[in-house]
C-alpha cells in the first residue's frame, strides 16, 4: 500500500489499480476499442464510478505507452461554446509537447491572432498554457486548437464527460461544429462520456444528429457483489480488522451497488480504528453523512418552489416510485393536481434531482432521499 494513502476506500480522484476495484470486463473492452481506433460513448447513471474508470483507461493506456497524452475535460458547468473552448484550450494546449518554452512558441505562431499566456499551476507547480478568448472568436479558436493536435502528431486520448452538455448550449449547431473538426484527427481519439444515455444516445445513434453511428457504444452497470466484498475485505485484513459479509451486504442492497455511496460508507468504517465493525456501526457512519450535508440539503429546499418540495419528499418517502401521476400516490402524499405533479417531476428531472431507473422514480442523490426519509 502506498505510504500516500492512509484510507483505500477512496471517494474522489484515481489512485492507482491497487485501489480500483473491478471493471475488468469493461477495461479490455475500452481498451480494445480505443486501440484500434475507434471512439467511445460511455454512458453509465452519475456516481457509478464512470469517471474512474476513464482515469483507469488512462493510466493503463501510460503504463503502455508514457508518450501518449491523455487528457480528461468535464464539461458539466459549461454554458456555452466559449465555455467549452476555454476549458478545451486550457486543458490541451502545451499538453504534447515536452518543452514549455518551445511549446510557448509553437502555440504563438499558431494563434497569432490570439494571446497566448504562461502560468504556474498552483497545484502541481507546472507550466501551463492558456489563451484569452474574445467572444466571437470561438469557431476559429478551436480551429487552431484541433489544428495543434493534428500537427502534433502525436497519439493523444481526449475523454469529454457531460459530453450532452453541448445540447443546452445557445449557440446553434455546434456538434456539427465539432464533428467537422474531430473526424479529421487520427491520432486523437476520443471519450464521450455522460450521465444522461437518452441524450447522448440521441446525439450518436439519430440519423438526423452529426455524430451518428461515429463512435461505438458502451454502458457501465454495478460491480458484482462478491467481487467488491473481496476487494473490501482484503484491505480490512490488512488493518487487522474483520469485514463481515452481512455489513458489506447491508451497505451494497442499501444502495443498490452505487459504487461511490459505497464507497463513502467504507471509508467511514476504515477510518473507526478500533471498533467492531456490524451494521450498528454503518448505520452511524451513514447518519454522520447525513449530519454533515443537513446544511446543504436544508438550502435545497429553500431553493424549489413548493410543489417540487413536496413531490421530492413524497418520492422519498416512498423510496421508488412506478407510477407519480397515479391517483393513489399523489392522494397518499397529499400532492397537488396530475398537471402540477407532472410539470413538476419534468423539472426536476431535467435538474437530475430525481432520476428514473428500470424500477421506477427515486431521489437521485441516495444520501438526500435518506435524509428526506428520516427528516419528513
Amino acid at each position: 500500500m502506498s505510504a500516500e494513502i492512509y484510507n483505500p476506500f477512496l471517494v474522489s480522484g484515481y489512485e492507482s489499480p491497487e485501489y480500483f476495484c473491478d471493471r475488468k470486463k469493461e477495461t479490455e473492452d475500452l481498451l480494445e476499442t480505443l486501440h484500434n481506433g475507434r471512439n467511445i460513448t460511455l454512458t453509465s447513471p452519475r456516481r457509478l464510478g464512470k469517471t474512474g474508470l476513464i482515469k483507469h483507461i488512462y493510466h493503463l493506456l501510460r503504463l503502455e505507452d508514457p508518450k501518449v497524452t491523455v487528457i480528461y475535460i468535464d464539461l458539466y458547468s459549461t454554458e456555452s461554446l466559449h465555455d467549452f473552448t476555454q476549458v478545451f484550450a486550457s486543458a490541451v494546449l502545451g499538453q504534447l509537447d515536452s518543452n514549455p518554452v518551445k511549446a510557448m512558441k509553437k502555440i504563438v505562431n499558431l494563434f497569432k491572432s490570439f494571446r497566448p499566456n504562461l502560468t504556474v499551476d498552483p497545484v502541481t507547480g507546472q507550466p501551463k498554457i492558456g489563451l484569452d478568448i474574445a467572444s466571437g472568436t470561438e469557431t476559429s479558436t478551436l480551429e487552431q486548437v484541433f489544428k495543434y493536435l493534428k500537427q502534433s502528431g502525436k497519439t493523444c486520448y481526449i475523454a469529454f464527460d457531460e459530453f450532452q452538455q453541448v445540447i443546452y448550449y445557445p449557440e446553434k449547431n455546434v456538434e456539427a461544429l465539432l464533428r467537422s473538426f474531430i473526424q479529421d484527427l487520427h491520432s486523437v481519439h476520443f471519450i464521450f462520456s455522460g450521465s444522461r444515455a437518452h441524450m447522448l444516445g440521441e446525439m450518436f445513434l439519430s440519423p438526423k444528429r452529426p455524430f451518428y453511428q461515429s463512435t461505438s457504444e458502451k454502458t457501465i452497470g454495478i460491480i458484482d457483489e462478491q467481487v467488491y466484498f473481496a476487494f473490501a475485505e482484503r484491505f480490512f485484513t490488512a488493518q487487522g480488522r474483520a469485514l463481515p459479509g452481512e455489513v458489506f451486504h447491508y451497505v451494497y442492497s442499501l444502495y443498490e451497488g452505487y459504487t461511490w455511496y459505497i464507497q463513502m460508507i467504507l471509508n467511514r468504517l476504515y477510518s473507526k480504528v478500533g471498533r467492531t465493525i456490524d451494521i450498528e456501526l454503518a448505520q452511524e457512519s451513514i447518519r454522520e453523512i447525513l449530519l454533515e450535508n443537513e446544511f446543504y440539503y436544508q438550502h435545497l429546499l429553500q431553493v424549489y418552489p413548493k410543489g417540487q418540495v413536496k413531490l421530492i419528499k413524497a418520492i422519498a418517502k416512498a423510496k421508488k416510485v412506478k407510477e407519480p401521476l397515479s391517483g393513489e400516490f399523489i392522494s397518499k402524499y397529499g400532492l397537488n393536481a396530475t398537471s402540477s405533479v407532472r410539470s413538476a417531476l419534468s423539472r426536476m428531472l431535467d435538474e437530475e434531482i430525481v432520476y428514473r431507473s428500470a424500477d421506477g422514480y427515486m431521489v437521485y442523490d441516495r444520501f438526500f432521499g435518506q435524509w428526506l426519509d428520516a427528516r419528513f
